[in-house]
């Protein structure tokens, strides 16, 4: 009877790294400078950037939605039912802040933001920053865009600290700070603004590919980071992502496009 126990289990192992080996080109993690040079790759072959934002800012949405929509009442299994009267499953009319920084990563948060007012949420975008120092074509045109939607709300944080906005008390906030490129350490207005999210423990966090502060590389942090309930990444999981469940909450890999011949040559 152990013996066949003892066989059983050893069949099991050996099938369960059959099924990882079969799907590894699905679940292999990547290097950052991978995923830039995928992104340019594709961007080459005539699949621009800015396609690859409006549908990472549509998946994270729908992941958010998702997880709203699980809940009757609207609330976060980790949130106070006594805030009930500030959601619906649609998140018609809930508060949300995006806080986004001057790259791509901001760009995102944008999208995430039209698509949020699309179901009828209360939208306020923090720009650490101002419109003239955004880096990217793709964040110019979707802050632009945002600036002809009287139902999302804009705010430049030209500050050297970060100033929350005055009105309601966000259930929703989206980090979009920093995405791939975090370098070096973290300075104002980001730094006070990250202490802002964590101070938030009422609000359901989520981080736009990475959370603000930790390496997707390495899995190391700066010197301030923020915690989120759960990120959404995209194309691939990045390599330091999945070394910190702590900060990163629930984690997703979401496609958003990009040609898989994009890879070649680089995977």
């Amino acid at each position: 009877m152990y013996l066949d126990c003892h066989l059983a289990s050893l069949l099991y192992c050996w099938l369960a790294r059959i099924n990882l080996a079969c799907a590894d080109t699905l679940l292999v993690d990547i290097t950052v400078d991978q995923m830039y040079r995928i992104e340019n790759s594709g961007h080459e072959m005539g699949f621009l950037k800015t396609f690859m934002m409006e549908n990472a800012g549509a998946a994270a949405t729908r992941r958010i939605v998702e997880h709203f929509d699980k809940h009757t009442s609207g609330i976060p299994n980790n949130q106070n039912p006594d805030m009930a009267r500030n959601h619906t499953a649609a998140l018609h009319d809930a508060p949300v802040l995006v806080i986004a920084g001057l790259g791509n990563n901001g760009g995102d948060g944008m999208v995430i933001a039209r698509h949020l007012a699309g179901h009828g949420a209360s939208v306020t975008v923090c720009l650490l920053g101002s419109f003239e120092k955004i880096k990217t074509d793709e964040s110019r045109w979707n802050w632009s865009l945002l600036a002809k939607m009287p139902s999302v709300v804009q705010k430049q944080c030209i500050d050297e600290s970060f100033i929350p906005p005055s009105g309601a008390t966000p259930v929703i906030i989206i980090d979009a700070m920093f995405g791939t490129g975090i370098t070096g350490q973290i300075k104002e207005p980001h730094l006070s603004a990250i202490d802002y999210v964590n101070s938030q423990d009422g609000a359901f966090k989520f981080a736009v590919d990475v959370p603000s502060g930790l390496d997707p590389q390495t899995g190391q942090v700066a010197n301030a980071h923020v915690r989120c309930d759960m990120t959404v990444t995209f194309h691939k999981m990045k390599q330091g992502i999945p070394r910190r469940p702590d900060l990163t909450g629930t984690t997703y890999v979401e496609k958003i496009g990009i040609p898989p011949e994009a890879e070649d040559g680089i995977l």
